[in-house]
């Protein structure tokens, strides 16, 4: 007997929900987890994090932890970054986890704690990484999932480290340097992480705390006049005008790192990682594919939407939307490497009807 596609799904649910309800936000299933899609609206909500203070919970995220004698020497076996640029206690990258054919398994943020490192993975890949590492692991490495244990919540916006500064313990707090982390005792008593990263392309931080203080935190947070609760619409359109990947839409793993544009993620003078060879392959005879990014006059693009070289279809919207700080749609796409060409005019098809579209060089918002 079969059984119902409602009994074998399980959809979780972060720290924060209940206050997200209690916000009246619009909630969806987000890989696996019920998440807040708007409060308000999500334009409202990506201007307030483009002019003051935007608050997220992205306490769906996992968190692995690494332990062990040979817990450098993994991760540099297994990331394509060098963690060579991290040594120093606190400092952070953003690398990308590769199968063997240089495919992308998923990309993530590593921090060297000093004690340990700390992966931050996507949600939805999140089973399928932590087992390609216990797969590829030595004897003298653990590797824990603190996903359950973890909450994080984002704060962004060109006055987010003064409303961080006022909470801290510390009268005299100073933020981390850019992509490094340090602890921090929040005023209440709430002990957490605060790393110097981000999703937005403002300044901000990411505060990574156990679960149960969550709650707490975001309450203080929301007392702010300045502060305000962000979802994943906004998120999303704050990382695209960013030009930031989003996995699944702008790679996965289909996709190798050149293709993907991520060729900095993988230095040149690094090799013995996996699929290393198949980068290094990929980077010297060149890719039939790249990811271009559009900017769209007359019409909003969405995912699957056709590309177009007058009549022939050349390629299919990765990621696409409304840019609210531009006023004009913008997209990625996948396409073939003669058309990848900074001010190639293209058009989207938009239903029947057609926009006009140019090939621009990434970011879309510049400060």
């Amino acid at each position: 007997m079969s059984k119902s596609k409602d009994a074998v799904t399980k959809i979780s649910k972060t720290p924060l929900h209940d206050e997200h309800l209690s916000l009246g936000a619009t909630m969806v299933s987000f890989a696996g987890f019920d998440m807040p899609l708007q409060y308000q609206g999500i334009v409202e909500e990506h201007l307030a994090t483009r002019e003051s203070v935007g608050i997220f919970d992205v306490s769906h995220m996992a968190t692995l932890r690494i332990r062990g004698e040979g817990s450098w020497q993994f991760l540099q076996h297994i990331l394509a970054n060098d963690l060579e640029k991290i040594e120093n206690i606190g400092a952070a990258q953003y690398s990308l986890l590769l199968d063997e054919d240089g495919h992308i398994i998923d990309d993530l943020i590593v921090y060297n704690t000093g004690a340990e490192f700390m992966l931050i993975v996507n949600a939805s890949n999140a089973q399928t990484d932590f087992d390609w590492m216990i797969q590829h692991c030595p004897d003298d490495v653990e590797i824990f999932d603190e996903s359950e244990r973890t909450a994080i919540i984002a704060v962004q916006g060109p006055e987010a480290l003064e409303v961080i500064a006022e909470l801290a313990e510390e009268d005299d707090w100073d933020p981390p340097k850019r992509f490094h982390l340090a602890p921090l005792t929040m005023v209440g008593g709430a002990n957490m992480l605060v790393a110097r990263t981000g999703y937005t392309g403002e300044d901000g931080v990411e505060l990574i705390m156990h679960r149960e203080d969550a709650v707490a935190v975001w309450r203080v947070l929301m007392s702010f006049e300045n502060v305000n609760p962000i979802g994943l619409g906004a998120r999303d359109t704050l990382r695209l005008e960013m030009g930031y990947h989003l996995y699944g839409n702008d790679m996965d793993r289909s996709r190798n790192p050149i293709e993907a544009g991520l060729g900095w993620v993988c230095p040149k003078t690094k090799t013995g990682y996996i699929g290393a060879e198949a980068v290094a392959k990929a980077r010297d005879e060149g890719c039939k594919e790249k990811l271009a990014y559009l900017k769209i006059t007359g019409g909003i693009p969405r995912e699957g939407y056709p590309v177009l070289d007058v009549e022939k279809e050349i390629g299919t919207i990765a990621s696409g939307s409304h840019s609210p700080s531009l006023g004009v749609g913008i997209a990625t796409v996948y396409l073939p490497r003669k058309f990848a060409v900074e001010g190639t005019k293209l058009q989207i098809g938009i239903r029947k009807r057609r926009a006009e579209a140019e090939v621009v060089k990434p970011p879309f918002y510049k400060k």
